[in-house]
């Protein structure tokens, strides 16, 4: 029964997993939260993950009830993400093999999300729409890869709603996209935003170059309320992603979607999805922010998987890489 240690640290996030044969054993997790208004520099989240990155790793053994000799294999992000948090990590994860006498695992950030989140929900062969603060893709399994059907062509969904915040100087604790999300139930007036969708493509870029430039005006004038414009970038943006993904369930014949991602947590566009499976008799699986949001365990899990169809990671390769596709990595562990 082999147990998996897994650090993920790509951006704001910083997380330690231990998963044994499909059971989450332990997950904590830390956040880097700046003042409103603000974003997350690489240098100073990194400093951030120095610093509490082995209190994580003593709080995960502990809960997990498990001690070094117990884990058979370390596994860390080796991209997609910001540069400095990433190689902070990546240290930490080498040390600790070496010291530990383990072999190591690098993960791509992406998979880990889409393998977290099969185990949770159970789904098979699902279309996944992954979006978080960095990515945004429509992906389906095919030949031992995952099949990138559709993307943005410039800034992630999470991107687009994080600048967003910073404009109308939305707290960013927990997270601005989670805060937009509780402004948004409140709004009752639909502006009328860019709907960029380009074949299998969106593009967010426009639409927040319109809103950031319309926001202070119709607020000033009170055309509408802080909370009609988070409603209306959600309903937006959101309805967008449904569109696509619908579009590549229709070409796979797909009967299952799951969406993973930290913006997957949000309630709204799970219903959005859940109308749109509804409607073509298919079914919806999605998770809540334990799992959706960047966490050790998804690293891990994915880390297990791979550790299991003999993947193994030499030193002389274990660095990270800023640019690093879902369609890059062999998925030798499934059929």
């Amino acid at each position: 029964m082999p147990a998996v240690l897994g650090f993920e640290g790509s951006a704001n996030k910083i997380g330690v997993g231990v998963v044994r044969d499909g059971e989450v054993l332990a997950n904590p997790r830390r956040t880097y939260v700046t003042p409103p208004g603000t974003g997350f520099l690489p240098s100073a989240t990194a400093r951030h993950h120095r610093a509490v990155i082995l209190d994580l790793l003593q709080e995960a053994l502990t809960e997990a009830k498990l001690t070094s000799q117990d884990i058979d294999c370390i596994a860390y992000t080796k991209g997609p993400g910001m540069g400095a948090p990433l190689a902070s990590v990546a240290v930490v994860a080498r040390t600790v093999a070496q010291l530990w006498n383990k072999p190591l695992v690098g993960v791509n950030h992406c998979i880990g999300h889409i393998e977290m989140g099969r185990l949770i929900t159970g789904a098979n062969s699902p279309t996944v729409l992954y979006v978080s603060g960095g990515n945004t893709q429509v992906i389906a399994y095919s030949e031992h890869r995952y099949r990138i059907f559709g993307e943005t062509i410039d800034i992630a969904v999470g991107n687009c709603l994080d600048r967003f915040a910073r404009v109308l100087k939305i707290s960013n604790d927990p997270s601005p996209g989670y805060n937009i999300e509780q402004m948004a139930k409140r709004g009752k007036k639909l502006v009328e935003l860019p709907y960029t969708v380009k074949g299998m493509d969106v593009s967010f870029s426009g639409i927040l170059s319109f809103i950031e430039d319309a926001a202070h005006r119709m607020l000033a004038t009170g055309e509408c309320t802080p909370e009609d414009l988070c409603f209306s970038l959600q309903e937006t943006v959101f309805a967008m992603l449904v569109e696509i993904t619908e579009r590549a369930m229709a070409h796979c014949g797909s009967q299952e979607a799951l969406i993973v991602g930290g913006v997957g947590c949000n309630v709204r566009l799970q219903a959005m999805m859940q109308t749109m499976c509804q409607e073509r008799g298919a079914q919806l699986f999605a998770t809540d922010e334990r799992f959706c949001i960047d966490n050790g365990a998804m690293i891990a899990q994915a880390g297990w998987e791979m550790f299991q169809a003999g993947h193994r990671t030499p030193l002389s390769d274990s660095g990270i890489t800023q640019r690093y596709r879902t369609d890059e990595v062999e998925v030798t562990w499934r059929d």
